[in-house]
C-alpha cells in the first residue's frame, strides 16, 4: 500500500497525537472514553473528548489509527504498518 508520508508526518508532529499513539500501542484497544481517562490520569493532560476526536481524525487520515464497532462502542486501535513502511526505505 502507498502510504501518504505527509499525512503521517503531520499526524506525528503534535505531541498530543503521539501520546494517543503511545496509549493505543500500550493497550491495543481503547474506547474514546478510556483513552480520554488515561490521558488525563496518566499524563495530566487537560483535553476534552472533542479535542481527542479531532486528533483521532488526523491519525485516521494517516492510517495510524483504525477503529471498529463493538456493540455501542467505537474501539480504537494503533496501526503501525504506515510507520514500518515509511521507515523501510530509510533503514534497510
Amino acid at each position: 500500500m502507498n502510504w501518504n508520508k505527509d499525512a503521517i508526518f503531520k499526524a506525528l508532529s503534535d505531541s498530543n497525537r503521539r501520546l494517543i499513539l503511545d496509549e493505543l500501542a500500550e493497550r491495543k484497544e481503547l474506547t474514546l472514553y478510556e483513552l480520554n481517562a488515561r490521558l488525563i490520569m496518566k499524563h495530566d493532560l487537560s483535553i476534552s473528548r472533542q479535542a481527542i476526536a479531532k486528533h483521532l481524525s488526523v491519525l485516521e487520515d494517516a492510517e495510524l489509527v483504525k477503529s471498529k464497532r463493538k456493540g455501542k462502542y467505537r474501539v480504537l486501535m494503533f496501526n503501525n504498518e504506515p510507520l514500518k513502511n515509511l521507515l523501510k526505505g530509510w533503514v534497510e
